[in-house]
């Protein structure tokens, strides 16, 4: 059993099994009844998404060092107490299902969802 890490929008691998959407609006243009068909996302849970000024920060990040504040920025609103039972319970579920997590971002090293990646590790996660 494993949590994968994917970008939302890109073609389903075998045994990914549900797909969570972690950002803060839904894909534009696609009729809610696509997202799971066109692999977008089963489940949307923007909780795990920053926050709409963190999202233009990480935009706007054209340094190592401006991505290091947004990075810094988001791992403090995942301190708060529902991210954190949520970070633990996707972690605890990773060792038993399958299932992953994902952003609509291009490259995932300048994305929220490295600094997901990261945090599950921490709490023991098996991240595929």
């Amino acid at each position: 059993m494993t949590l994968r890490i994917v970008r939302l929008g890109t073609p389903r691998v075998p045994g990914e099994g549900t797909r969570i959407g972690t950002v803060r609006r839904p894909p534009r243009g696609v009729p809610k009844e696509r997202y799971a068909a066109d692999d977008w996302y089963d489940v949307w849970y923007p909780e795990l998404s920053p926050s709409a000024e963190l999202v233009k920060q990480a935009l706007a990040a054209a340094s190592d060092k401006e991505w290091q504040a947004f990075v810094r920025a988001f791992r403090k609103e995942m301190e708060e107490p529902a991210a954190r039972r949520t970070l633990d319970l996707l972690a605890a579920l990773s060792h038993g299902a399958d299932f992953s997590l994902g952003c609509y971002c291009e490259k995932e090293a300048r994305c929220h969802r490295s600094v997901l990646r990261a945090l599950l590790e921490e709490r023991g996660a098996e991240v595929g």
